[in-house]
């Protein structure tokens, strides 16, 4: 989430130190394999305790939240940006930095595209690729309770196929051919890899030294095909790096963005240790491991709060105090910090019902 926040605010040169700066795979991918564990505890149990059915109005309850997530996020954003703009608070065109002046341009023929997802802004993509693939969980389901575990991972492997050549592609917008940047049934790869490790559909890795060798490799061999520095420093590493596109694409979910974030993985499990007990402790160290698991716990409300944090913090940066130095862009990023902080400890008090606790007196 954090890393997130940083890859969204506009200018931010913080940027030049996330992962994606450093390897094939980013931020991104954290949040769709952690989504993919994380709907196998909240969803599985319902299908395998209540039934296919069951788990499937279950799945679609929340498809039908994040659906709606997605279209208030994309009308706040558009909404406040135009505000500032035609009040003449800001002087620069925000609301077109977005895409977005097509729909208050032609709101009749934009708005019937935002709301089914044929018009998706790429800043607002990451939400409808999450619903598509979230709506794909019943299908998972019903081919492991047909075919096992390999009909899971056949299922997988056709789909991910398919969008990778191009047979399973979805319009951004009705005025070109753009496509989703984040194709779902690319990214389902990854989802439904998270999604196995934690219903035991296929077993963790062996803490194994030649593993982890073999995962250093993946990553420190990535890093001159991926570091901008050094494409300036030797231009033929940016000429390889273009030749290996089909297999490092994030709209399609190139293997090579697979296998680093599989090592990135595996070397961040092994660090943690069993159940993350190495991030554990009682001092200051456990107490920030507690923040982070509770902006972690409301993944949904902090992604969003997020993306307006992103826009508006950037706005401040650069209208009011006078555009990116040093200390504007430690204000820009630790005030956005604090800010998806405090978003998770309030959704969080707000979801643990306090009216319904014992009465005053």
């Amino acid at each position: 989430m954090f890393i997130i926040f940083v890859a969204h605010t506009p200018g931010n040169t913080w940027t030049l130190w996330i992962p994606a700066r450093f390897g094939f795979s980013d931020a991104a991918e954290i949040f769709v394999f952690c989504s993919g564990m994380a709907s196998a505890i909240a969803f599985g149990k319902v299908f395998e305790e209540r039934g296919w059915w069951m788990g499937t109005a279950r799945v679609s309850f929340r498809v039908w939240q994040v659906y709606w997530a997605h279209i208030a996020l994309l009308l706040l954003l558009a909404g406040w940006l135009a505000f500032l703009q035609i009040h003449g608070l800001v002087g620069f065109d925000y609301v077109g930095r977005l895409n977005l002046w097509h729909l208050f341009e032609d709101p009749v023929f934009n708005i019937p595209g935002m709301l089914t997802l044929t018009y998706v802004p790429n800043y607002f993509d990451i939400l409808p690729m999450y619903l598509v693939i979230l709506a794909l969980m019943p299908v998972m389901m019903l081919a492991h309770k047909l075919g096992g575990v390999p009909a899971v991972f056949g299922v997988m492997g056709v789909l991910w196929l398919a969008a990778t050549f191009r047979y399973l592609d979805l319009p951004a917008e009705p005025w070109t051919d753009r496509r989703w940047f984040f194709n779902p049934f690319a990214w389902q790869l990854l989802f439904f890899t998270g999604f196995a490790f934690m219903r035991g559909w296929i077993p963790a890795p062996p803490v194994s030294r030649s593993l982890i060798y073999i995962a250093i490799a993946v990553l420190v061999l990535s890093v001159p095909f991926s570091y901008f520095r050094l494409f300036h420093v030797y231009p033929v590493l940016l000429e390889i790096a273009r030749d290996l596109r089909p297999f490092t694409a994030k709209t399609e979910f190139g293997l090579f963005r697979y296998a680093h974030f599989l090592a990135l993985a595996y070397l961040s499990w092994i660090a943690v240790g069993e159940a993350g007990n190495r991030l554990l402790s009682s001092g200051w160290w456990g107490q920030i491991v507690k923040v982070v698991q509770k902006v972690g716990q409301q993944s949904l409300a902090v992604f969003l709060a997020s993306l307006v944090l992103a826009q508006t913090l950037s706005i401040i940066r650069d209208e009011a105090l006078g555009g990116k130095t040093m200390l504007t862009e430690l204000f820009t990023n630790f005030a956005g910090f604090a800010g998806l902080v405090a978003v998770a400890y309030v959704v969080a008090w707000y979801k643990g019902n306090p009216w319904r606790g014992p009465r005053k007196v």
